[in-house]
């Protein structure tokens, strides 16, 4: 695939963020949902805000594929956008249970994507950590020292 092409598939993609389903179910996921167990993540998935959190991990997950089919190469995709690891770092933790209760292929593509990443976990954990500091000083836990963000 061309490099055009590539770019169109990204723009494409960016396109379909900004839709305003999907925009809204993007606001709602990285501002608020923020799971420190299972038990969280069930509520969501569960709850009145299961259709915002499929959208969100399915749109980023059938990206990864994508990118992991190789009609998208890694480096523009990493290159366009972080999106795709806030997602896997706020589903990350739980994986291995929500795989084997009740969706076995949950987020595959995605994690597939994050291990073909140099340092792929170790971003998605600095992502995590990053989200962590910035819930604790807004919801006035203790102030961040932000100097160390990039």
């Amino acid at each position: 695939m061309s490099k055009q092409e590539e770019a169109a598939l990204i723009l494409k993609l960016y396109e379909l963020c900004r839709e305003d389903g999907m925009r809204k179910a993007g606001d709602w996921y990285y501002r608020d949902f923020n799971p420190h167990s299972i038990a969280d993540f069930n509520q969501s998935m569960f709850g009145e805000h299961s259709g915002q959190l499929r959208v969100v991990v399915r749109f980023w997950d059938m990206a990864a594929a994508i990118v992991n089919g190789g009609a998208i190469s890694l480096d523009l995709f990493n290159n366009s956008h972080d999106e795709h690891i806030v997602v896997f770092s706020k589903v990350e933790p739980f994986l291995r249970e929500i795989r084997q209760t009740y969706a076995h292929d949950f987020a595959v593509n995605l994690e597939k994507l994050i291990d073909s990443m140099p340092d792929g976990r170790k971003r998605t954990e600095a992502i995590r950590e990053k989200q962590k500091a910035v819930i604790d000083q807004f919801s006035g836990k203790h102030k961040t020292d932000r100097s160390g963000w990039k």
